[in-house]
């Protein structure tokens, strides 16, 4: 029963995706990391504070997260076991975003080739923190493909991940922490001091699944008919090209497996921020780069679950 729930919420995120008005967890967890945070800012005035008020945030946020979804998956196998299933399968099927990352940059695909510039930049701006305004064509295209290759740990590898050590509950608890640093864990003055936690044991949370991500990522590669060995070595190579502990790996992966370069300065919040260079610019990067780097997340996210389930099935028989 397990392994079926967890390949029947993989189908219907691949075939569904996110709508937009359906309910989606992420967006309480949101609403609570606000609750939250504006408290702690009311009563934490100096930085000290701040950073302890984080991390009570952190422990509040997570902690509910992981409460909430074990309990109402025990109230639901309590009314009935198959009620329980699909309420497992919901939660499952949630936490996994591989349709809608590769929707929302295939948008920006399609304003890059048939659109504005304006719409590109604009539609970006929904998938990125940097500043879009100033893009140019092979920047947004890059942004695209740093995205995808970095969202393919924190959308799927990392929720398997957690969901093989500790089910449904674990998996939600780990996006909330994903949660957390995408909204508070930024290194500029209004987060900086709030965010430390929350940034920090997302690393903490990330460093597994990233580090899976350039064997699942090269593997990809090789399916999809791009350039493995590349992928490998780069994906080494350029591990530590990013502030990040974990953002690199997945990133050097994919810019080796498509002979491009990612990463360089950017601006976050109308500030420079240097960045090194990730990869070997063998040719320039071109829109066709992001449906090829979205095949290969498919390819890996597919690979995560059979990994996941076969060490499922190796743990259960022992």
């Amino acid at each position: 029963m397990t392994l079926l729930a967890w390949c029947v919420a993989f189908l219907l995120d691949r075939l569904l995706g996110d709508p937009p008005h359906w309910p989606h967890p992420v967006r309480w967890i949101g609403a609570l990391i606000n609750l939250v945070q504006s408290t702690v800012r009311r009563v934490c005035r100096s930085d000290t504070a701040l950073r302890i008020g984080g991390g009570v945030m952190w422990l509040l946020v997570v902690g509910i997260t992981w409460g909430v979804a074990w309990g109402v998956l025990a109230l639901a196998q309590t009314i009935n076991p198959w009620f329980g299933w699909c309420v497992e399968v919901w939660m499952i099927y949630t936490l996994l975003a591989t349709r809608c990352l590769a929707d929302m940059a295939r948008e920006v695909e399609q304003a890059l080739r048939f659109g504005s510039l304006a719409e590109s930049r604009e539609k970006l701006s929904w998938i990125v923190g940097r500043d879009t305004a100033q893009l140019q064509p092979p920047q947004i295209t890059r942004a695209v493909v740093e995205t995808v290759a970095e969202n393919t740990v924190d959308g799927v590898i990392a929720p398997l991940f957690f969901l093989l050590l500790g089910g449904a509950p674990l998996a939600m608890a780990y996006k909330a922490v994903n949660t957390l640093d995408s909204m508070v864990g930024y290194k500029h003055e209004k987060y900086r001091a709030i965010g430390m936690v929350s940034a920090r044991l997302d690393d903490v949370a990330n460093f597994i699944p990233a580090r899976l991500s350039w064997l699942l990522l090269s593997t990809a590669a090789w399916l999809a008919g791009d350039h493995a060995g590349n992928a490998l070595r780069i994906g080494f190579r350029d591990r530590r090209n990013h502030s990040s502990p974990n953002c690199a790996w997945p990133e050097g992966t994919v810019a080796g497996a498509l002979g491009v370069r990612l990463g360089g300065p950017n601006d976050y919040f109308g500030q420079r921020v240097e960045k090194p260079w990730i990869g070997d610019e063998l040719r320039a990067i071109t829109p066709d780069d992001i449906p090829r780097t979205i095949r290969m997340m498919w390819f890996a996210a597919t690979l995560a679950l059979v990994l996941f389930a076969l060490i499922h099935l190796a743990l259960a028989g022992a």
